[in-house]
């Protein structure tokens, strides 16, 4: 078998070629294999801590709504190439392409207009915990209403120890500025709920592969935005700098078209509550990066903090029993 065939199949069926079942939350990776899903889960963590630098240099001379609809039609573009690369069939049916039309809705289109509209008004640190809280939502919409996979007490105790995490990190001072902008802290809230709505929506899509949801999302997110952008910015009056160019593709091709294909792969792997656990990465993520790169000194808090947040990760993602292979990462 090629190297191509092995990643066409992969793609299609986001299962690997040999005769194993597929991995889910019910039927999780074993500790064995853990790592592999764990590093893709920093993976996506690190590309989507990036894109908030990526979008600081767009935004320069790109609008919003405009940055984010190109964002869309690249990525999803460049999907589209890979899927013909690799022979994958666009979903079919109506019902499927209806049900993705919402995924991007909610993994899209809806938190990326609450986030840009609400932090503009919100201080920053506030900010930060209000949009880690999608695991609590994950969480509890599992335990109450869905029951598509275990809400156990050990997923329960990762998801408060990693917002508490997150808490020390930024500093219980930031605790200071709720309340005020509340319409604002609400949307951010508002967006944190979206994002674990599409992680327990997109469990439906686990037999497409990992590819195709994540073409098909984007693509449909781009039907919306494209027209908006043409709307309210006029985008042909613009003139972005080359600088703002370079971000915004390297925001589409890393933190949008290999994050997403990567969020479905672990969103099959690691299940709804697992795959949200990313958002506790981020900032520690960035912490880190500081002291490494730039000899930042942490304060003992901070240390505390991100203890506690990788003790969290950790409760969240961990199998439960011994179980088959994992599938092979993303080709």
């Amino acid at each position: 078998m090629t190297f191509l065939d092995l990643a066409r199949n992969r793609a299609e069926t986001g299962a690997p070629p040999a005769e194993s079942a597929p991995v889910t939350p019910n039927n999780p990776a074993p500790a064995a294999n853990y790592g592999v899903a764990i590093l893709l889960l920093f993976t996506l963590a690190t590309l989507w801590s990036l894109s908030y630098t990526f979008l600081k240099l767009t935004v320069a001379t790109i609008p919003p709504v405009t940055l984010t609809a190109v964002r869309m039609v690249a990525a999803g573009l460049l999907l589209v190439l890979w899927m013909r690369i690799l022979g994958v069939a666009w979903p079919s049916d109506s019902a499927t392409r209806r049900q993705l039309a919402v995924q991007s809705m909610l993994n899209s289109v809806i938190p990326f207009t609450l986030i840009a509209w609400a932090q503009s008004q919100v201080d920053v640190n506030i900010a930060v915990i209000l949009s880690s809280t999608s695991p609590i939502f994950a969480f509890f919409i599992t335990w109450a209403i869905t029951r598509h996979e275990p809400a156990t007490m050990r997923k329960l105790f990762g998801v408060v120890s990693g917002l508490t995490g997150i808490c020390l990190i930024v500093g219980l001072s930031a605790f200071a500025g709720a309340g005020r902008d509340l319409v604002a802290q609400l949307a951010l809230l508002g967006a944190a709920l979206s994002y674990a709505c599409s992680a327990i929506y997109g469990r439906r899509f686990d037999h497409l592969g990992p590819v195709a949801p994540s073409a098909v999302t984007l693509i449909a997110a781009s039907f919306l935005l494209v027209p908006a952008s043409l709307i309210i910015d006029r985008p042909w009056t613009l003139s972005p700098s080359v600088q703002s160019m370079a971000a915004l593709a390297a925001l589409s091709i890393f933190s949008t078209a290999i994050a997403y294909v990567i969020y479905f792969w672990l969103l099959r792997n690691l299940g709804s509550i697992g795959v949200t656990s990313q958002s506790y990465l981020r900032i520690p993520l960035g912490v880190m990066f500081g002291m490494i790169f730039f000899g930042e000194v942490l304060l003992a808090s901070t240390w505390l903090g991100l203890a506690f947040v990788l003790v969290g990760v950790v409760a969240m993602t961990w199998p439960t029993r011994a179980a088959k292979p994992v599938e092979p990462p993303p080709a």
